[in-house]
């Protein structure tokens, strides 16, 4: 458990750590603050789009394999990143970096399904977000760190060398957990059928656009933190990985909460009683910025609330997302996936795009992500009732 988490980590790992260095690395390349932020959407594109193409991988060779090639892209993505000369080699390396950082994404949940039933997978990916929830916190303050020591290039160098360590502990100590007799043919016509079907599939869909929706909001966070604390507020560069790993705290204890109450509720309670907070949540920060009334710890109340709120809804979306789908599980997990990381790039984009200084974008962003994944989750859960019912 502690190697998917590990492996999942590398999604927040590849955001958080460099955020510190964004005005750094628009100095030295001579960039704009908005081509720097780019370099995130570009990242966030890649591992959106590559997903697509792992799960078909790992429901054909099993799970090890690609994770092993995606790890050895992700190595030198993040080395030749470490050396890029420009901002626009900056960018185009990071959607190759993010091709790689993809299978920690897709692959470590097809492997909880693969051993775990609906139930119990809910459980181990609250419990990953524990080791995700870490990530945001540790993140920062070692990118931070690493600045003043190495400069922004030393950043990516260690990037490079967190995916030689995974790497070398995939190769020694994962199992195989896709037998041979469960492995689907990997053509044009499979692939597209599957996705097809899971399309049509309304519960998955709308559950893995409940969990898209709520982590979009989380990345419009990402993309604007550095504007908001930093050039806003006049946070020092010190103290912002600190609010950081705040609302990454916030995300921990959700999930954790989560973990506990699953031993008596099943996913779908959980995932109803928690969309509600995470609409109303943002809509009160939103009200606040509109009324002229928010401040720096109120904002970060709402910031706080919202990524608790996420705890719970995240995981059990997702383990009620890949439930029933069988031997196209890789599948479902990368189209889950794609839609969630899909969410996330329109909300970086819109962020970078909105020019207003303050917190207004990032609170109407929240509030809008937050109103959506309450919608999608309403629509899975009665979907999923009807099912039921008609069983």
């Amino acid at each position: 458990m502690i190697l998917m988490g590990a492996l999942t980590a590398i999604g927040p790992l590849s955001i958080d750590m460099y955020l510190p260095a964004f005005p750094a690395i628009a100095q030295a390349l001579g960039a704009s603050p908005g081509e720097v932020e780019r370099t995130l959407a570009a990242y966030l594109a890649g591992m959106a789009l590559a997903q697509l193409a792992y799960g078909p991988l790992s429901d054909r060779y099993g799970r090890k394999l690609p994770l092993c090639g995606a790890l050895i892209l992700y190595i030198v993505a993040s080395a030749a990143a470490a050396l890029a000369p420009d901002v626009h080699s900056l960018t185009a390396w990071r959607v190759v970096q993010a091709i790689g950082g993809a299978a920690g994404v897709v692959i470590p949940r097809a492997v909880i399904r693969d051993n775990l039933g609906v139930q119990d997978s809910a459980r181990a990916m609250s419990s990953l977000m524990l080791i995700m929830g870490l990530a945001p916190i540790l993140a920062p303050l070692v990118g931070g760190q690493l600045l003043g020591i190495t400069g922004w290039r030393g950043i990516f160098w260690l990037m490079s060398a967190m995916g030689l360590v995974l790497l070398a502990f995939v190769l020694r100590t994962m199992r195989e957990s896709l037998p041979a007799d469960r492995r689907l043919p990997l053509t044009p016509a499979v692939i597209t059928r599957n996705y097809a079907e899971l399309l049509r599939h309304r519960p998955f869909v709308a559950y893995a656009l409940a969990g898209g929706f709520g982590s979009a909001g989380m990345f419009a966070y990402i993309a604007a933190s550095p504007r908001v604390f930093i050039d806003f507020y006049d946070v020092p560069a010190e103290w912002y990985g600190l609010l950081f790993g705040l609302n990454a705290a916030g995300l921990i204890a959700g999930s954790q909460v989560s973990a506990r109450l699953l031993r008596r509720h099943v996913p779908g309670t959980l995932l109803g009683r928690a969309l509600p907070a995470l609409a109303l949540i943002p809509l009160a920060g939103l009200a606040l910025t509109l009324l002229g009334l928010i401040t720096l710890p109120l904002l970060m109340a709402c910031l706080v609330g919202y990524m608790s709120s996420q705890g719970f809804v995240n995981p059990n979306a997702a383990a009620l997302a890949l439930a029933d789908q069988g031997k196209r599980l890789g599948a479902a997990s990368a189209l889950m996936g794609m839609l969630q990381i899909g969410c996330g790039v329109l909300s970086g984009l819109l962020i970078s795009a909105w020019g207003t200084p303050g917190p207004l974008p990032l609170t109407c962003l929240l509030a809008l992500c937050g109103c959506l994944a309450w919608l999608s989750g309403r629509i899975a859960l009665r979907a999923s009732a009807a099912k039921t019912t008609a069983a």
